[in-house]
């Protein structure tokens, strides 16, 4: 027998393995099962049945304490002392974590604020705020998104006319205590993302904010907000409620309109349809009313050379004020009131010209026009984005057939001639292709010119009030940008919503100045389906197209 072995990986001396073996006999002679035995004593059965082959004095004694065991009774362990009872030690509970506070943060509604800031607070989900310049308008609204963001986990957006002027007014905007709007509204401590390219904050509690514009609503396609700020809603595109209205109503989230008047325009008709539908909250807050502006302030700013058409709409919230700074507007109101904003129906046998400006990753507005006498009729409009020239292609045509155009010219900017990365041929030869008539490029003037010969026709314009509403109110608000700093316009127009179909107006100006009389002037080329025909050149010796074949 070897002096010692390995058990559990521990070595035995040859008297441990003794007083095991005694153990295990011990406890089979009063009667325990071996298996039993074995396990008590920590023994594998291996280890059991190596000894009875390999060693005849234990097989000798397991017979025998075998035999014994059968004529005794059962075996039965001593009772196991039982472990001493530990009493833990009195452990003192953690108070309980305090209630995060509810927005707003740092902020107070003033009196003048408190109806609509009740109306919120207590659950409305459609309010129309004009209110004068300097009242509170940005500061209120965020904060109640952020209230509105902690209390549903959701996505929840602040809309400018244009992305660009969201960054500028909110996303970047200072209160009028030096604080970030967005850290005052939403600080650090409540936030857990912020992707700044994107304008988008990530909340405690899940929610996302977001400050976008309505020049691009259209591209957040699936972003289902549950609480949207129009914000100077009277600029932007009136689209955008289009587009969410029926989101806002399938998810029971809230609609919060803040602007100032810019006229009689689709801000005034929202206004009015608030004030008359129940359950929606209205209300038109002069600096009469808040008194929170001095009057020799207004004073001042009319020194300084602010237009009094200016003042009545950014101080006393007037919607009759002209729009400053329209290029259109007197001329719109004109046709307004000698009733050329109408029903008008296309003249069958006249032909329909389009004139068409193309968007380059941005909408692509269409004018439908028939000239009869000295009468331009604006029959239809269309304005379509994110697609393909073919849809135009496709939409042109379907309204042929649905309401009897013939077509005649089909105008194009002087940029529809330039070749494209993807395919290296023009858009002029993309829309021949596509089947277009009598594809013509009106000539490249200033935009000065432009402006001023969409001016000249526009007296002996007759538009379709229903079918044009969204390019008249375009050309009603497309105007000069204003420079509060320098209390001048700028020289440009601005660009917004308004800009393409503007645009594509003072195509079809240029394209139906009346030609110079028979007489000397050279004819040039005009693309057509069936090939190249005559066409004269304008009167101040410019030719009318620029295509060559």
């Amino acid at each position: 027998m070897p002096k010692s072995v390995k058990l559990h990986g521990k070595v035995l001396s040859r008297a441990d393995i003794g007083a095991l073996k005694q153990k295990l006999l011990e406890r089979v002679a009063h009667g325990e099962l071996i298996q039993d035995a074995a396990a008590e004593i920590g023994v594998p059965l291996a280890n059991f049945r190596g000894w009875r082959r390999h060693d005849p004095e234990f097989r000798k004694a397991w017979d025998e304490a075998r035999a014994q065991g059968a004529r005794t009774k059962p075996y039965t362990l001593p009772p196991r002392p039982a472990p001493p009872i530990v009493t833990p030690a009195p452990v003192e509970a953690a108070p309980p974590a305090a209630p995060r506070p509810e927005p707003p943060h740092d902020w107070l509604a003033r009196p003048y604020q408190e109806p609509l800031w009740n109306y919120l607070n207590e659950g409305g989900k459609r309010a129309v705020a004009v209110w004068h310049r300097r009242a509170g308008k940005e500061s209120l609204a965020v904060n109640f998104a952020a209230r509105a963001a902690n209390r549903r986990a959701a996505n929840y957006w602040h809309m400018l006319p244009t992305a660009t002027q969201g960054r500028k007014v909110v996303w970047e905007g200072i209160d009028n205590q030096g604080r970030r709007i967005i850290d005052q509204a939403f600080p650090p401590s409540e936030r857990t993302g912020r992707l700044d390219d994107e304008m988008l904050l990530r909340l405690r509690g899940g929610s996302t904010w977001q400050v976008v514009g309505s020049d691009n609503f259209d591209r957040l396609v699936g972003a289902n907000p549950a609480g949207v700020v129009f914000s100077e809603w009277a600029l932007a595109d009136p689209r955008a409620w289009d587009y969410l209205r029926p989101i806002l109503a399938e998810n029971g989230g809230w609609a919060l309109f803040i602007y100032t008047p810019r006229g009689r325009n689709h801000g005034a008709e929202l206004f009015e349809l608030a004030q008359k539908t129940p359950g929606w909250f209205a209300q038109r807050l002069t600096v009469d009313d808040t008194k929170i502006i001095p009057a020799g302030v207004i004073d001042e700013e009319r020194r300084s050379g602010m237009a009094e058409e200016l003042i009545r709409q950014e101080y006393y919230c007037s919607f009759q004020a002209a729009l400053v700074g329209s290029y259109y507007g007197a001329l719109l109101e004109s046709a307004e009131k000698n009733e050329r904003i109408t029903a008008v129906e296309p003249i069958p046998g006249v032909p329909v010209t389009t004139a068409w400006d193309l968007g380059i990753g941005d909408s692509t507005a269409i004018w439908f026009a028939q000239a009869v006498g000295r009468e331009i009729r604006l029959v239809d409009y269309y304005e379509a984005s994110g697609v393909g020239l073919d849809h135009y292609a496709e939409t042109v045509a379907r309204m042929a057939g649905e309401r009897g155009y013939e077509y005649g010219e089909t105008l194009l900017p002087h940029d529809a001639n330039h070749r494209e990365l993807a395919n290296g041929r023009t858009r002029v030869e993309t829309l021949r292709r596509l089947g277009l008539p009598s594809l013509r490029i009106v000539p490249q003037v200033s935009l000065d010119n432009g402006i001023n010969a969409a001016r000249v026709i526009l007296p002996r314009c007759w538009f379709d009030a229903g079918r044009c509403a969204r390019g008249i109110e375009a050309l009603r608000q497309y105007r000069r940008g204003w420079d509060d700093g320098r209390k001048l316009f700028g020289e440009r127009p601005l660009h917004d919503w308004t800009s393409h179909p503007a645009d594509a107006f003072r195509y079809l100006a240029v394209g139906l100045r009346e030609p110079r009389p028979p007489g000397g002037v050279p004819a040039v080329s005009v693309i057509t389906e069936k090939g190249d025909g005559p066409c004269p050149a304008l009167r101040d010796g410019t030719p009318l197209v620029v295509i060559e074949e």
